[in-house]
């Protein structure tokens, strides 16, 4: 079970500056409680809104001081350098379009940082982050949160370990209907929903909300990269200007097939992420709707469910837990798994101390950029109707 490292060897909380998530956010507070579930970070500093004066009263009305809720973020940055007890780690939770210039902001001063998927609007911007972290020194986790459930980590570390021989086959599914129809303000010149403007989210909706999360599951829980996509990514639903569908086949780096199938246009569909992955040996499925269980499947015996908190499961499940068996754990556990993961990894930096080996299994910066070429090839891959190759080294 994941616990508080920060005070324990610091003696303190880590310091933590938070841009967006503001008044009406939803992941603004997710953001924001999972930093303060395990206790390792203290929210001194933010900028919550584009609007300079929303931005202070939402500040205050979160807790900050005055002074520290700040207008802008380079009023931020500026100001939090100049103290002695500044900002630590920096979260970012904005639109797509600013990740790149706020994290670069951030990594120029040395900041560990926390930045919501996808990591940036484009491959290009997503390289320069990796050779700015690197050049840095730092600590980067990109939010892919699904990765921090229990389960999911005992999917990850029993394809590891070999419990399921050489992986065969994937599959991966994302599937909600919230956008069956179009949204009030989807057809403006300047879209209520920021989502819906490309020049803020990016060339695909439906790759970058919820294609990138389905793209890292499969890398995730297989540990292997992406080879080659061959992709249909498209707009199912009349009168709209931005992908709500996309079913993609896909190669793995040891030859394995797989099919990503995500859409946010299926009527009456609630949210729907599911994999399957297949070995040699056995086969894991798991459903997010249902996150405290994963089925596994192995050859010549009956299906077995394991539980989150029951016996039988790896280290790397245990650490990601938070309450015992019985008590169910979902989304904003998860995300709280990754800020305890983040934190560990922060003080082992700033200490000269080694990680847990398990908490260092967050998504990196690395990873954002590795979803990133994923989605442009799947683009490259619809336009051309083909194979497209999708490896990036890194």
């Amino acid at each position: 079970m994941a616990m508080n490292k920060t005070i324990e060897t610091l003696g303190r909380r880590l310091r933590l500056g938070v841009i967006g998530g503001g008044p009406g956010s939803f992941i603004g507070e997710v953001h924001r409680t999972a930093a303060r579930l395990d206790d390792n970070f203290e929210i001194v500093a933010g900028v919550l809104s584009s609007d300079a004066g929303r931005s202070r009263a939402a500040g205050r009305a979160i807790g900050l001081a005055a002074e520290r809720a700040y207008g802008g973020p380079d009023e931020m940055f500026e100001a939090e350098a100049q103290r002695p007890d500044g900002i630590e780690v920096v979260a970012i939770m904005t639109p797509n379009d600013s990740h790149h210039p706020l994290c670069a902001q951030a990594l120029a001063r040395k900041l560990d940082v926390i930045c919501d998927k996808p990591l940036t609007r484009s491959l290009a911007d997503a390289l320069d982050l990796v050779a700015r972290v690197r050049e840095a020194g730092v600590v980067f986790c990109n939010t892919f949160n699904y990765a921090a459930f229990p389960m999911v980590r005992q999917a990850r570390a029993m394809a590891r370990a070999g419990d399921l021989g050489d992986i065969r086959m994937v599959h991966v599914e994302y599937v909600q209907g919230h956008n069956a129809g179009l949204t009030p303000g989807e057809r403006a010149e300047e879209a209520l929903n920021w989502h819906f403007r490309s020049d803020k989210s990016g060339p695909s909706l439906i790759l970058a909300d919820i294609g990138s999360h389905a793209h890292h599951m499969a890398s995730f829980v297989t540990g292997l990269g992406f080879d080659k996509v061959c992709a249909d990514v498209r707009t199912t639903v009349p009168g709209r200007n931005s992908h709500d569908y996309a079913g993609i086949l896909f190669e793995l780096a040891n030859g394995a097939p797989g099919m990503i199938w995500v859409t946010q246009a299926a009527a009456g569909a609630v949210h729907g992420l599911h994999f399957r992955v297949f070995g040699a040996k056995a086969g894991l499925e798991w459903f997010q709707e249902e996150p405290n269980r994963l089925i596994v499947t192995r050859l010549g015996e009956p299906a077995l469910t394991l539980e989150r908190g029951g016996p039988g499961l790896k280290a790397e499940a245990r650490r990601a837990e938070r309450t015992g068996i019985g008590h169910p754990e979902g989304y904003q556990e998860a995300f709280a798994a990754l800020y305890a993961d983040v934190a560990e990894a922060i003080v082992a930096r700033r200490t000269g101390r080694a990680a847990n080996p398990p908490a260092l299994d967050f998504p990196t910066v690395e990873d954002g950029a590795r979803t990133m070429k994923f989605i442009e090839a799947a683009l490259v891959s619809t336009r051309s109707g083909g194979w497209v190759d999708c490896r990036l080294s890194l």
